[in-house]
């Protein structure tokens, strides 16, 4: 059983060797996904899913009710965020090089030559936010390293349009997704940790979570908070 469908209800269904069975609503509108232990019947599942028909419309309603924001034009007076924080967008046209200045706690401000096109303003600003994010991550994944007792081959950053992070394994490296340079550094930390731990263990069992609960206790929280904030035009899910 690959896939199915109660009440309208589409459930994509993954059976894995794991002990108990995981149910999972995820942003932006609502794919539910169920992790069974291989043994489990197809009956026991329907089962267990019915059972959970309530709490999953009501974490579907959630997401659909989830603010997002729209399409940016990168004009004057334009909401962006930077590490949780909201700043409004100010831009100087000049005949200088492009670059991106912070200015206080509530301001950015775009210098861009006379005449930049929309296409080139955003390259700008999404240049400014990598160079920030690749300048505070090898602190934070030094300190988890440190704590969690294992280290990276390498890292990056990198636009990802369906996952905050990912792993891999073999060559033990991990991937940050650039949108995070928009988000709180508690939830920065959070998906670093969440790729760090998958060092470890690779599949999202029960080991894993309780790896999560050892090294991050309060993960499922800023999770939540992650996944409540606005999020792009552009779909994110983790």
């Amino acid at each position: 059983m690959g896939h199915m469908v109660i009440s309208d209800i589409h459930v994509d269904v993954v059976k894995k060797d794991i002990k108990n069975m995981h149910l999972a609503v995820y942003p932006p509108r609502g794919k539910v996904r169920l992790a069974v232990p291989t043994n489990v019947s197809n009956e026991t599942i329907k089962l267990f899913t019915i059972s959970k028909l309530g709490w999953i419309k009501k974490q579907q309603r959630k997401f659909t009710s989830q603010d997002r924001q729209n399409a940016r034009n990168y004009v004057n007076r334009e909401s962006h965020y930077f590490f949780g924080r909201k700043y409004q967008l100010r831009v100087i046209e000049e005949e200088k090089p492009m670059r991106v200045k912070l200015v206080g706690k509530s301001r950015i401000e775009l210098h861009v030559r006379p005449n930049s096109t929309r296409e080139q303003r955003e390259a700008v600003l999404t240049e400014w936010y990598r160079a920030e994010l690749k300048d505070i991550l090898p602190s934070i994944i030094g300190k988890w390293e440190s704590k969690m007792g294992i280290s990276l081959n390498s890292w990056g950053v990198r636009q990802m349009k369906t996952k905050w992070g990912t792993c891999n394994k073999e060559a033990k490296r991990i991937l940050i997704n650039l949108e995070l340079a928009k988000k709180p550094i508690q939830c920065l930390e959070y998906i670093i940790v969440h790729e760090l731990v998958h060092l470890l263990e690779r599949k999202h069992n029960d080991q894993f979570m309780a790896y999560m609960d050892k090294y991050m206790p309060n993960w499922k929280g800023l999770r939540s908070d992650l996944n409540r904030m606005p999020v792009s035009h552009v779909d994110w899910e983790y």
